[in-house]
């Protein structure tokens, strides 16, 4: 204890999470041997890129102090859009991808312009948002899975070079949402806003469009994690993404994102949604209950926002 406490607090702040990932893959490469196996790995890497594509997607809204609990609700919507074009013969592949984009961005964009001008508190807004889209992806299903998607569709689920499709998209999104708020205007307009919004409207910064901005992005990523997912379960499934929204959310705060706007980065998300994912693959691996999983989660969560409550004060 005494050498833990010789440890600067910026230090420990930076590395931490690392560190605690580590650990966790440690001890469970103890316990379980086959976890580091190149199988399992790949696997919990394919398990953790739709999380991970929602948590970069909404760590663009965190950061603005705002919320979105409308993830999973689009993602059911953006999946079974996308596997109406996906039949095998009717379009190619781009067009299911482009429309179950343009689904999440039209989701965020309504999300941000009630948020924006309608003043209306993320938490509320986000909310109806999440039923609406749930109850339009029940209809425009049918309340069936949409299925019989192409081989076209399906590849997007699977491995280009021994890597799996979806942790490439991941890391192509990851980099270039991690240029975005180190390298633009716009991003340093996101840190603004969210570390003091009255500050951001005194210097001149356009508070509305950089909201928009944020819950369109957050939109677009979900509506490709959408895809992503009728992809690998080669179904559009109207009931798909039940509390997405909350694991994301949880792998962005614990990755350092503060709920109260300003502070967090794309790196620290990402590595917050392969902790999850290695927690979530080892509990599998040691055949504990779905039940006793979610207890997990929701200690986790609660967890990870009284840290970052204690540190904001």
């Amino acid at each position: 204890m005494p050498a833990l406490s010789r440890i600067p607090s910026d230090w420990r702040s930076r590395f931490g999470l690392l560190i605690a990932l580590v650990l966790t893959v440690t001890i469970l490469a103890i316990l379980r041997p086959h976890f580091l196996s190149s199988a399992n790995l790949l696997n919990v890497v394919r398990q953790i890129s739709i999380n991970g594509m929602l948590a970069v997607g909404v760590t663009f809204v965190l950061l603005t102090a705002g919320v979105d609990l409308s993830l999973g609700s689009v993602v059911a919507l953006a999946g079974v859009v996308a596997a109406h074009f996906a039949h095998p013969g009717d379009y190619p592949v781009f067009v299911p991808v482009a429309m179950g984009v343009l689904v999440g961005i039209g989701c965020g964009a309504v999300n941000g312009g009630v948020v924006t001008w309608g003043k209306v508190a993320p938490f509320i807004a986000t909310l109806g948002m999440m039923t609406v889209a749930r109850g339009l992806a029940l209809v425009a299903s049918g309340g069936r899975p949409v299925s019989n998607m192409s081989d076209e569709m399906k590849a997007l689920a699977g491995d280009l070079w021994g890597i799996p499709v979806p942790a490439i998209m991941l890391a192509v999104v990851a980099v270039a949402a991690w240029w975005v708020l180190k390298y633009t205007r716009i991003g340093r307009h996101i840190y603004a806003v969210g570390g003091n919004e009255n500050a951001a409207h005194a210097a001149g910064i356009h508070v509305g469009r950089v909201k928009m901005f944020a819950y369109t992005i957050c939109g677009a990523l979900t509506g490709l994690a959408g895809v992503m997912l009728a992809a690998r379960i080669t179904t559009g499934q109207p009931n798909a993404g039940v509390a997405y929204e909350l694991d994301a959310i949880a792998a962005v705060v614990i990755g350092g994102t503060s709920l109260s706007g300003g502070i967090g980065t794309i790196g620290g998300t990402i590595l917050g949604a392969l902790l999850m994912g290695v927690i979530g693959n080892g509990l599998d691996l040691m055949n504990v209950s779905p039940y006793y999983q979610q207890i997990v989660k929701g200690a986790i969560i609660v967890g990870a926002v009284w840290l970052d409550r204690k540190h904001s004060k």
